[in-house]
């Protein structure tokens, strides 16, 4: 009987294990949809221990909580985007292009579908608009909006396209160098020319590139490169070899007032500060000394695709030192207002700086459509009231691209420049009261192909001139002569005729983007003696000679301080290392 009354009691407990077991994970089922808390296993069993059921429907607050997962997940791929190296801005500028973006689409898969579209490393300012820090602090292309909908941002300008084939454009597209806070770049330009007039005491003749002769020297060499943090912007480039001393000698503003500039300024080429302000698609504003757009071909012969440029190039400025503003309304317009100390000058001429503005306009990345103006400039020394005016317009197109071909790319460009001056005993009408006619008139062609994946370039090109009053056609120094000294030798007094035409062939050959080995040949004319003949005449009495001196008695031997031998036309091999890191 006992036993059986144990039976009993432990029937009874077994029991009630057992009810209790069955109701309290129903209680517990019960509570967990009212605090929304996810089911436990034992809610989702039977009670008599049978096969386990399909989980339940998810509740409201576990739906909340997974979109609340999501939220900070993409949130999360934003800040480490947002941190990432400045590679993000032109994945931004791609997002301009056809269906690459859409303001619906999600900011996660955005990102990671968008192709960056390829820019150029260490941007040349004639046709770069924005430096790295206009990138860097450029909007991203996706922002989160409070109602959670995504917005397309403002692009990068010209990023749309590979704009690398342009003549004055570095074809660089990274730096391997870059860094968050400085892009630092190295440039250098080593030469040998061989003059078929066989100058032989090296005379410099009227170029702006092409100097001495059967020689191997440093044309270039320039090391700086571009700041950029918090939206403030600074550039600096050196320039040492032949550059720091003829690049002055082209300049007569220092020879007004007791300051050398000539000096300070000779082993620069770019230094100015400024800031990127984040309106429309940026705003950049430089102050101190940048390079001229002038011309079309950049001042670095790396960039360009002839090494000795035609006159409309050699004869404009290589460089301005003054303040610029470049606006970008959109990302296919940039337009800069000017306002510098004068025509390629370190400070003035007169009384009167200059101004000017330029429009830079890319539809596509096949055109590009360039326009210059200068006005209101005093720019001859001493003689103030002589107004200079000037305007500078190219367009360069790209009618031919396939890189499954041997001749892969073509493209050209086409340059024509006017000007005039008037005041100060010149007049730009012509010939008059007011003075002889003071005139500019020229243009430049050039055809440009790339072949074997841009391993090789063939440039055919040449341009014209006509300028009256000589006021832009560089000075030959004969005699160490410079723009503020000049020479008796070449006049250029209001109303002396200058023509002159040229044209070149030019083959490259490109293993790598960082350098390119260059043959050139050019032929260059005038209509009055400009060029470095074989030597000097033989003066009629000749100072007494120095013992093993045999200049004197040489025919045809070249003195310094007598006449010069110059010729109206000129026929150079030009043969060239360029390398930009």
């Amino acid at each position: 009987m006992r036993a059986y009354k144990h039976v009993g009691t432990l029937f009874s407990i077994l029991l009630a294990a057992l009810l209790f077991g069955s109701i309290v994970p129903y209680r517990l089922l019960a509570d967990d949809k009212d605090t929304s808390n996810p089911p436990t296993k034992s809610a989702t069993a039977k009670s008599d221990g049978a096969k386990i059921e399909a989980p339940a429907p998810l509740t409201e607050r576990e739906r909340w909580l997974l979109d609340r997962v999501e939220l900070l997940e993409k949130r999360v791929e934003e800040l480490e985007t947002k941190g990432s190296s400045p590679a993000v801005p032109a994945a931004a500028a791609a997002s301009s292009q056809p269906g690459s973006l859409s303001p619906s689409t999600s900011t996660a898969a955005s990102a990671a579908d968008v192709t960056p579209a390829p820019t150029v490393a260490g941007a040349n300012a004639n046709v770069i608009p924005t430096e790295k820090v206009a990138a860097s602090a450029a909007p991203q292309a996706i922002e989160k909006g409070k109602s959670g909908a995504a917005k397309v941002q403002s692009t990068e300008p010209f990023a749309f396209a590979d704009f690398t084939w342009l003549n004055g454009n570095a074809r660089t597209k990274e730096s391997p160098m870059d860094t968050k806070f400085f892009t630092p770049e190295i440039r250098a330009d080593v030469d040998y020319i061989y003059d078929f007039n066989h100058p032989r005491d090296n005379t410099i003749g009227g170029s702006s590139e092409v100097f001495r002769a059967n020689e191997v020297q440093v044309t270039q060499l320039g090391v700086g490169g571009d700041f950029h943090y918090d939206n403030v912007r600074a550039r600096l480039m050196t320039q040492f070899g032949l550059y720091s001393q003829t690049t002055p000698r082209n300049d007569a503003s220092p020879a007004r007032g007791q300051w050398n500039l000539d000096n300070a300024y000779r082993y620069i080429s770019e230094a100015y500060g400024g800031y990127h302000f984040n309106a429309l698609h940026g705003i950049n504003v430089d102050a101190g000394i940048f390079m001229s757009y002038i011309g079309l071909f950049s001042y670095y012969q790396f960039d360009n695709w002839a090494y000795q440029p035609s006159y409309v190039s050699s004869n404009t400025p290589w460089f301005f030192n003054g303040v610029r503003v470049q606006i970008f309304p959109t990302e296919h317009l940039k337009i800069e207002p000017w306002f510098t100390n004068g025509w390629q000058s370190y400070g003035r001429f007169n009384s009167r700086p200059g101004f000017g503005v330029q429009f830079l306009w890319r539809p596509n990345g096949w055109l590009s459509i360039l326009g210059n103006q200068y006005a209101l400039g005093e720019d001859t020394l001493n003689t103030p009231g002589r107004i200079r005016y000037h305007t500078d317009d190219s367009i360069e197109v790209k009618y031919y691209d396939n890189k499954e071909r041997f001749l892969d790319k073509a493209a050209f460009s086409l340059t024509g420049d006017m000007g005039c001056e008037h005041g100060g005993g010149v007049s730009c009408a012509g010939n008059s009261v007011k003075g002889p006619k003071q005139s500019f008139l020229g243009y430049m062609f050039y055809n440009r192909l790339w072949f074997d994946n841009d391993k090789y370039g063939l440039t055919l090109g040449g341009g014209q001139i006509s300028n009256p009053g000589r006021y832009l056609v560089l000075l030959p120094p004969i005699n160490g002569a410079t723009a503020a000294s000049g020479t008796p030798y070449f006049t250029q007094n209001p109303g002396d005729p200058y023509k002159a035409w040229d044209v070149s062939g030019t083959f490259d050959w490109m293993p790598s983007q960082y350098i390119t080995f260059r043959w050139e040949y050019n032929h260059r004319a005038a209509n009055v003696p400009y060029f470095s003949g074989s030597g000097g005449v033989t003066p009629t009495s000749c100072p007494t000679p120095v013992l093993g001196n045999n200049i004197c008695g040489s025919p045809g031997a070249f003195v310094p301080g007598f006449t010069p031998d110059l010729r109206k036309t000129e026929n150079r091999l030009n043969m060239a290392i360029l390398v930009k890191f």
